[in-house]
């Protein structure tokens, strides 16, 4: 859906490559991952609201103003995805900022 490389995705739910090709390969249950998965998942939803879905890889992996030039992705890393819920929310209601 992303079209993010496994690295990308692996980044954003804190799992190595190997556990998302096994979990893949294997077709098993997310398990360990699976909250930050859901949690992912419900953002980039989101995100489809006001970002063409194709472009969101691309987005997460590209620097933004928004966030100081850090990368999205980086911004996740921290523990901060609370600031790409915060922009998610200024730009479906047109608040300015």
């Amino acid at each position: 859906m992303l079209r993010m490389p496994r690295e990308t995705f692996g980044r954003l739910v804190n799992v190595s490559v190997r556990t998302i090709a096994t979990i893949e390969s294997e077709q098993k249950k997310a398990g360990r991952i699976q909250r930050d998965y859901v949690e992912v998942k419900r953002l980039c939803d989101a995100l489809s609201e006001v970002v063409e879905p194709s472009a969101l890889g691309e987005w997460f992996r590209a620097p933004n103003e928004a966030f100081g030039g850090s990368k999205p992705i980086e911004v996740i890393e921290r523990g901060e995805i609370d600031r790409l819920w915060d922009m998610f929310y200024r730009l479906r209601s047109g608040v300015p900022g």
